[in-house]
């Protein structure tokens, strides 16, 4: 099993490109399943997420051609198996966005109950609601979600769809459904995140009709089919914002090629606030950290809020920021996994619920710790890059799925950061 081995005191220095955003390539991946003309996208980027998605498509009878450029061209003509079985799905929770797009071309699927990262509940039920509510018929039996479509319909029929909560996997799940459903759906309480306007985006390269996309209310005007594309992925927010927040913290010049800075303004307001100068420029966002910052409390909440996904990067600047600050997590119960691994490296935080209370300290010191998902590895790596000695990540297959070669990137910025076999 892989780990990162970290000396920290480095400052970072000079130009980062990011990668394709996960979570636009793996729901654009399954895109391509409502059409039987090939998709061509790129900027895909190379992670354990998409190679898992990759696999669950080839197995459906998908051709999947996928070059060293981030170019993967899919072919859904051959697809003879609309089924997303338990050994694919449990690793990954985006699996469940096969359901939509099997349903609403082949008018039945099977796809097995999804996995993931273990930070809290993710229940698929808005999904299976919204469905029903388009006239599926969906039972939930031995770990499998079964949708079909009633004897005599042949199409999903367009509906009204208000979520209980708003829920990014549910919105585009339902969104490409509706893009073949019989009518006109309207999608309420629908998030808003900038994944979801970039599949929409795609969806309408390939003849769907789609209007407030980026808004809380979608409209789709259903086709009788969609045609192929070609289609760029977005830049990935996340990884911009966690290298943002390691600049910030290790201190430093980096200019993020292709980051978008319009996608991250809860997280720059942050980081201006405590300290760092940043500046969205052609092509991408500079970062300029220098001393240590102040500490900034925040609550994550759903786009455009501070994001979930960004609340391990920004804690582990808080640990060695000037003052206390408080973080609340509103998203998921139990996303606080990191919290004991960041103690072992020196930091002070308390957890009172969804409440961390963080004082900040002028030192971390190296040690051995463990990642226990995705966003928490990011975080702990940041921790490393700070702490005094060395540091050792563990279980970094992680970080593996959400980030591409994040040490190679780092060490190209003058980390002191190496993968260890």
């Amino acid at each position: 099993m892989d780990k990162l081995r970290i000396r920290g005191g480095r400052e970072l220095q000079g130009e980062v490109a990011i990668a394709g955003a996960k979570n636009a390539a793996l729901p654009e991946l399954c895109a391509a399943l409502l059409s039987s003309d090939a998709v061509t996208l790129s900027n895909v980027p190379r992670l354990q997420d998409v190679t898992t998605m990759l696999k669950l498509i080839r197995n459906m009878g998908v051709q999947v051609a996928q070059g060293e450029d981030g170019v993967v061209v899919l072919d859904a003509s051959t697809l003879n198996q609309p089924e997303a079985p338990y050994e694919l799905v449990k690793t990954m929770r985006a699996s469940v966005l096969a359901l939509g797009p099997l349903l609403a071309r082949f008018g039945q699927a099977r796809v097995s109950l999804p996995g993931g990262c273990a930070i809290g509940s993710r229940p698929v039920d808005q999904h299976i609601k919204g469905l029903q509510a388009m006239g599926a018929d969906i039972v939930v039996e031995h770990g499998y979600i079964i949708a079909k479509l009633p004897a005599g319909q042949k199409r999903l029929k367009g509906a009204r769809i208000t979520t209980d909560m708003v829920t990014v996997t549910g919105t585009e799940n339902l969104l490409m459904a509706a893009t073949l459903a019989q009518g006109e759906t309207i999608l309420e309480n629908a998030a808003q995140e900038p994944e979801i306007p970039d599949l929409a985006e795609l969806l309408i390269k390939m003849g769907a009709k789609i209007e407030g996309h980026g808004s809380s209310r979608i409209r789709i005007q259903g086709v009788d089919a969609l045609h192929g594309a070609r289609h760029a992925v977005v830049a990935d927010r996340i990884e911009a914002g966690t290298f943002l927040c390691a600049v910030a913290a290790a201190g430093g010049d980096v200019f993020l090629r292709h980051a978008r800075g319009d996608h991250l303004d809860a997280v720059i307001e942050k980081l201006a606030a405590a300290g760092a100068r940043i500046s969205v420029q052609e092509g991408g966002v500079r970062i300029l950290s220098q001393g240590r910052l102040k500490a900034q409390s925040f609550r994550t909440t759903e786009y455009p809020g501070f994001p979930t996904d960004m609340q391990a990067q920004f804690m582990a600047l808080n640990c060695v920021a000037q003052g206390t600050s408080t973080v609340t997590e509103t998203i998921f119960e139990n996303r606080y996994m990191h919290v004991n691994e960041l103690l072992r490296l020196g930091a002070k935080i308390q957890i009172d619920g969804r409440l961390a209370m963080i004082e900040g300290v002028s030192r971390l010191s190296g040690a051995t710790v463990m990642a226990t998902d995705l966003r928490a590895s990011a975080g702990l790596v940041i921790a490393g890059l700070v702490a005094e000695g060395e540091t050792i990540v563990d279980r970094i297959y992680h970080l593996d799925r959400g980030y591409d070669r994040m040490e190679a990137k780092l060490a190209a910025l003058g980390a002191d950061i190496e993968r260890v076999k």
